[in-house]
């Protein structure tokens, strides 16, 4: 159970996290030395293009000029970025809103807050074994879909987009969620049992390089606009270094405004770096892919509305106890500071 589960969340505080920690490499912008410069420590919940402005603020060095040194780590998975966050192993985490939901209605003493919003639709694909240039919903029936973790936002999106089709992800199709977040794509090809899998960038795009896969459906597009990864702290954090956090989104504003003034061809080139095991022909075709379909928002303001359709879709899942409050779990204080 998914309850269980994130109950479990506080006994791994206690526990070594297992993350791969990378300082942060940035271009310096100006003479400022890096012992003036306050730390701070984000877990993101995977290292992926799709989130381009963040790496963007990185590389284009706008941390630093806000007076951070930031270090990066990645923590494959919302449980364990959530479990850094609550230890105190990370100062800020980047993962699903519905992480901070979960770890408040089970009891959460110091509640986990989200202050700025990155993606406003979901970042993964339907990949099929063929090409499929008609595909509609009704194709997955009677099908099998490596499909996501339970309770996570890319299981949830589906089978959210799969009912709003008029398919029952219990009954009209088997979604197999046993599979380990990332080797999903290795399943794919290693067992050909499943007709199609759920995926996100470069898999979706390397499959298709291969030849062992074909992108026929944007979850991003037909889920429409959700709030989909969000960056956060516990309340504890916000009340003591507000400074640290206004600075942070100023710099993560500053990547999302280049983001939106650019080509993916330029957001690509800059980016880059960050995936020194991907050619950039490739992070370019990424980048373009998330571009089109207007992955990003112009600021970092999570609003109530984006907030209570998070509720809706953990509701229909089944995942949610109660609706919680938004100004419980939101402030849109640093992210309107940000955009002015």
């Amino acid at each position: 159970m998914r309850k269980l589960k994130w109950i479990a969340l506080a006994a791994a505080v206690m526990m070594t996290i297992t993350a791969l920690p990378v300082t942060a490499l940035a271009k310096k912008k100006d003479s400022t030395e890096d012992k003036t410069l306050s730390k701070v420590t984000l877990n993101e919940v995977a290292h992926s293009i799709f989130y381009a402005p963040q790496y963007v603020a990185i590389e284009e060095g706008y941390f630093e000029e806000e007076g951070l040194d930031l270090t990066l780590v990645t923590g494959f998975g919302a449980d364990k970025t959530m479990t850094a966050v609550i230890s105190g192993e990370a100062d800020i985490g980047f993962m699903g809103a519905e992480a901070s939901i979960y770890t408040y209605q089970e009891g959460a003493t110091d509640p986990v807050m989200n202050f700025a919003q990155l993606t406003q639709r979901a970042g993964n694909f339907l990949v099929a074994r063929k090409e499929m240039p008609d595909f509609t919903w009704d194709d997955l029936k009677g099908k099998k879909v490596l499909g996501g973790r339970k309770g996570g936002m890319p299981e949830m999106v589906f089978e959210y987009i799969l009912k709003n089709n008029g398919l029952d992800p219990e009954t009209d199709l088997t979604i197999d969620q046993s599979i380990d977040f990332g080797s999903t794509a290795a399943a794919f090809t290693g067992d050909t049992s499943a007709d199609f899998t759920v995926e996100f960038e470069p898999s979706a795009t390397l499959l298709e390089q291969e030849r062992t896969g074909y992108v026929v459906a944007s979850l991003g597009t037909d889920s429409g606009y959700v709030p989909y990864t969000s960056y956060s702290a516990k309340a504890s954090f916000l009340e003591d270094h507000p400074k640290t956090i206004q600075k942070f989104t100023n710099a993560l504003q500053k990547g999302m405004d280049y983001v939106s003034t650019h080509s993916p061809e330029e957001i690509a080139t800059v980016i880059a770096p960050q995936f020194p095991e991907t050619d950039l022909a490739t992070v370019t075709a990424i980048v373009t892919r998330y571009y089109q379909q207007d992955t990003w928002k112009d600021n970092l303001i999570f609003n109530e509305e984006s907030f209570q359709l998070l509720q809706d879709i953990l509701q229909d899942a089944g995942e949610l106890s109660w609706r919680t409050e938004y100004t419980d779990l939101v402030t849109t204080s640093f992210a309107q500071k940000a955009a002015s």
